[in-house]
């Protein structure tokens, strides 16, 4: 699905016989589960695939077919693995700051360029592997990051190169850790994604315009 397909627009008078078009925020998801609250109530969005090379490849994509827009800005919402001890499973963090784990050539850290809300923030680890070893659960939370994913470095390097804002919001789903499965990310991504709703019902009510 490409950008211009699911981009609203809302065009409102600025001036006599002039108008301002204005581009609703592009919404993405790695995987269709975490989109799955938002699928049910017809919320447009764009699915990229999981890992590194999906994101990069999808959001690229969308973003270069529809071309430059004043004001567009791309919402990534979804869930990741909490590498602290105090991350909190119920609470939507927001993304300020990201590094790639496992790239052997040195990685510049990012920053979203979006707007900051008044939400909790976390700094992401980005690496095409699903987290599940109490060691790399470790030596990851060593590079001062408190949640792992497997998109939002990829996310964020398209934007930065792109000029578009971005903001990411996500979600703990587990600890990363030795206990963790697919099969319990699999359990709880529903359930997850109807979180993520609420909070973008309350903290980005844009997207439902």
């Amino acid at each position: 699905m490409s950008f211009s397909e699911i981009a609203r627009l809302s065009v409102f008078l600025c001036l006599p016989q002039e108008s301002v078009v204005t581009v609703s925020p592009l919404l993405v998801f790695a995987h269709a589960d975490e989109a799955e609250a938002f699928a049910a109530q017809g919320v447009p969005h764009l699915i990229t695939g999981v890992g590194k090379v999906n994101a990069a490849f999808a959001l690229t994509r969308a973003l270069l077919e529809d071309g430059p827009h004043p004001g567009r800005r791309v919402v990534v919402l979804g869930t990741a693995g909490a590498l602290s001890d105090d991350a909190w499973l119920d609470t939507v963090y927001q993304v300020e700051a990201v590094v790639q784990h496992d790239f052997s050539l040195p990685s510049p850290t990012l920053r979203p360029g979006g707007a900051q809300l008044d939400v909790p923030t976390a700094i992401i680890a980005t690496g095409d592997v699903f987290v599940q070893n109490d060691a790399q659960r470790e030596a990851l939370a060593a590079l001062g990051a408190s949640l792992v994913d497997m998109e939002t470095y990829a996310y964020s390097a398209v934007c930065e190169r792109l000029g578009v804002p971005l903001q990411v919001f996500k979600v703990p789903s587990d600890f990363a850790d030795s206990a963790t499965t697919q099969d319990e990310w699999d359990s709880v991504a529903v359930s997850k994604s109807e979180q993520l709703l609420a909070f973008a019902e309350r903290y980005l009510p844009e997207l439902f315009v």
